[in-house]
């Protein structure tokens, strides 16, 4: 039993990973992850008070500030159980096939973690927060790196950041046709429709380029807040793991020595 922590550019998410499958999933924003009443302290007393058979705590991080927060919160509430941040040098289950590997976003790695124990390579991961990943684990070289393109949100943002008239839009994801009659309906077809079709065209490329290589054809696997737009939009068959990312954080764990 591990408490699996992912820190994201907007939201952090956290649960405990028993068994492979995380028992839950919450989130918090990540500007808030040391606040004293809604940050993630007393979230944790309340975890360990729960689950007092915990190991440890396994996280990943692309927001270096946070990694300092989050360890000041471990220490002002007397976390004194083991603690690995997964980076580069961890083993992950599959190879790490890329030039630089310590450009690659943690949370990337646990995706690869992810995949590999969830259902195997090949695999390509598509994980749907701020921005949108790819990544793309195969048999031949294990994880080979992937995609990295603008989340839903950020289009959302620029669109009103960037121009003097247009609203920012609300979360909704529904739109019923491909002709907008107002402002907002026009915006929210541009950025729901347009956002899945770049999804689609990227993945295309993606299993266009390993079917030249000779690679069988992968599974995919989606994560991230907006995971579910890709039920609406995408051709290709896919399974959506909400999980996935701290699957990967409790998999990495058991293949590290847990630190002291």
């Amino acid at each position: 039993m591990l408490l699996c922590i992912d820190i994201g550019n907007t939201h952090t998410h956290y649960g405990v990973v028993a068994n492979g499958q995380a028992l839950f999933r919450r989130e918090l924003p990540t500007r808030l992850i040391d606040h004293p009443s809604e940050g993630f302290g007393p979230a944790l007393e309340r975890i360990v008070a729960d689950h007092p058979a915990l190991e440890g705590a396994a996280f990943c991080s692309v927001v270096p500030a946070a990694d300092r927060l989050l360890g000041r919160v471990f220490e002002s509430h007397k976390f004194a159980r083991p603690r690995m941040q997964l980076t580069p040098d961890k083993r992950l289950g599959v190879p790490l096939g890329y030039p630089k590997p310590q450009e690659i976003g943690q949370d990337r790695l646990a995706n690869a973690a992810g995949a590999q124990v969830f259902c195997g390579t090949p695999a390509v991961v598509i994980d749907l927060g701020t921005a949108v990943t790819f990544d793309i684990v195969t048999r031949s070289r294990g994880y080979e790196g992937g995609i990295i393109a603008p989340g839903l949100d950020v289009m959302r943002r620029y669109l009103h950041e960037q121009t003097a008239l247009l609203p920012l839009l609300d979360d909704s994801l529904e739109v019923t046709g491909a002709i907008g009659r107002s402002t907002v309906e026009a915006m929210r077809i541009g950025t729901v429709i347009g956002f899945g079709g770049m999804i689609q065209a990227l993945l295309d490329a993606v299993l266009a380029e390993l079917a030249r290589r000779g690679e069988p054809m992968p599974k995919v696997l989606a994560t991230g807040g907006t995971a579910a737009l890709l039920q609406k939009t995408l051709r290709h068959p896919f399974t959506i793991v909400p999980d996935l990312t701290l699957r990967g954080l409790a998999a990495a764990w058991r293949l590290n020595a847990p630190p002291a």
